[in-house]
């Protein structure tokens, strides 16, 4: 597999032949490819945000392709290129400006598709968080955002944090976060670990327009992808 290639990758097309072939010529190059035909199904994902790089069409069932990028970019850092079959120069603005990485005009081939990848993988230089540290105030009871906004935290979100914060960067477990918040997992199943981390996600999107770092790992854990300390 080229080390220029994501190796895992979204795709969300509606139209199910050019995203059946497309796919597999994707797979074909080594990347896991996870198709959806709906925005709607991809946001419902508890792991929509896991992927290495989305391939976004505009013209989507459920929410429109540039609020979906838009939504995307709240929560990763990962590439994103648009293929769609919509044109105009307001078209290239809107989507660039939602924070799409490239813009190809359809129809297009698949090996034009897989170099754009690449490009965007290479001038991404992918990992590229930022080195500004978020703070962890247990005696206020907030996380500081490195652009100086605070989040008023719950107990719950406090233990998260205090084990994001030990793991330096790795990925911290779902056992061990059912267990730090002393909780069986079969007594919510993993819903109730879910919803902390949703509802902390969204308190944090509320308080700063800076990307959030606490990223989901499928079915393994959480990780927060950026500098964590304590105030």
């Amino acid at each position: 597999m080229d080390t220029m290639l994501p190796r895992n990758l979204a795709l969300i097309d509606d139209d199910a032949e050019y995203s059946e072939y497309l796919a597999q010529h994707l797979r074909g190059k080594g990347i896991d490819v996870s198709v959806f035909d709906d925005s709607n199904a991809l946001l419902a994902d508890n792991d929509s945000h896991r992927y290495d790089f989305y391939l976004v069409d505009l013209m989507l069932p459920g929410v429109d392709g540039v609020e979906l990028i838009k939504v995307i970019r709240r929560r990763s850092d990962a590439g994103l290129l648009v293929v769609s079959g919509r044109l105009g120069p307001e078209v290239f603005a809107s989507v660039m400006t939602a924070g799409a990485d490239m813009y190809l005009a359809k129809p297009v081939q698949f090996d034009q598709v897989s170099l754009a990848i690449q490009a965007v993988q290479r001038r991404a230089g992918k990992d590229a968080t930022s080195n500004r540290s978020w703070k962890l105030d247990r005696q206020a009871r907030e996380l500081i955002v490195p652009d100086g906004a605070r989040v008023a935290l719950s107990d719950a979100d406090i233990t998260v944090l205090e084990c994001l914060l030990e793991a330096a960067g790795d990925t911290v477990t779902r056992e061990t976060l059912s267990q730090r918040l002393g909780r069986a997992q079969d007594d919510e199943g993993d819903n109730g670990l879910n919803a902390i981390i949703y509802r902390l996600r969204r308190r944090i999107e509320r308080a700063t327009p800076m990307l959030v770092p606490l990223q989901s790992r499928s079915r393994v854990g959480y990780l927060f992808r950026a500098p964590l300390t304590v105030a």
